[in-house]
């Protein structure tokens, strides 16, 4: 218990580089709050799972059943989480909210069992058109920042690793689609970071988890899926008939830069990477 409750050297580097050096001392007082969090919500805490904004603790409650305790330093980030989880309460296919405390940054989750991440277990294209109706369905509830602040967000993160492997112009270029895009279309209340590792797999199918909510065009949301697919981009759209095809389109070439960054900073160039680029260049 006593080790899944301290920050291990990666993980406190991961918050430190997400939030900054002031985020020590919350890093410090941690398993103080995750130990009053574990007996207030009778829960065992047995592992830890990786994470960027959060610390994530796999538990037990005492019925035995799984739970996953979530705690940030950033309670606006907790916060949006769980609003946005209870506005999806009644879609089977979005984790439940248990509990909050938000002024500590903790939500308490259903857990899924066996809860393998979709980029390890793989996925089948008719699983995600299922998936993606219900998510902009729901009435849009008040606070949720716009799909153009997410955009904006995501290019100036993705910023600091395109350094060198993508070319500035490119990246310039596709952020002035992807805004642009983003002030147009339909209006849904958006997860805002739908990729194959927030999606798990469960006993009773697939289950989505980590949302970053906003509110804009919903073919955002299927972005990582056509872009990840296996094959020419044309098929993988065409796999999801949900979705408007022509905006699918237009917002794949905007945002296959940022996909792109990951793999050619760890691998280098590859065929996969070539495809996003030259998809980039199409705009």
């Amino acid at each position: 218990m006593a080790a899944v409750l301290n920050l291990d050297a990666a993980a406190r580097t991961r918050l430190i580089e997400r939030f900054g050096p002031q985020v020590t001392a919350w890093c410090d007082d941690l398993p103080e709050l995750v130990a009053r969090l574990t007996r207030r919500w009778g829960l065992r805490a047995e592992r830890a799972a990786a994470g960027n904004t959060a610390r994530t603790l796999l538990c037990r409650n005492e019925s035995g059943e799984r739970a996953v305790l979530k705690l940030t330093p950033d309670r606006a980030i907790a916060e949006a989480e769980a609003r946005a989880l209870r506005a999806w309460r009644d879609c089977p296919r979005v984790v439940d909210v248990l509990a909050a405390d938000l002024d500590a940054g903790a939500i308490l989750l259903a857990g899924v069992e066996p809860g393998t991440p979709l980029t390890e277990r793989g996925w089948t294209h008719e699983e995600i058109d299922e998936l993606l109706p219900p998510l902009r369905a729901v009435a849009i509830p008040d606070g949720f920042p716009p799909l153009a602040d997410r955009v904006r967000f995501m290019f100036e993160l993705a910023g600091r690793g395109a350094h060198g492997v993508i070319e500035p112009r490119l990246m310039a270029a596709s952020r002035a689609a992807s805004l642009e895009l983003a002030t147009g279309g339909p209006r849904a209340l958006l997860h805002g970071d739908l990729h194959p590792a927030n999606v798990l797999a469960g006993h009773d199918g697939v289950m989505v988890i980590d949302p970053r909510p906003c509110v804009g065009d919903p073919a955002f949301d299927a972005v990582d899926w056509v872009l990840r697919a296996d094959g020419e981009l044309e098929d993988a759209i065409a796999a999801l008939p949900s979705q408007d095809p022509v905006r699918l389109r237009r917002w794949s070439q905007a945002l296959a830069v940022l996909v792109a960054i990951r793999p050619l900073r760890e691998q280098g160039p590859s065929a996969t990477t070539d495809r996003l680029l030259a998809l980039a260049a199409a705009l």
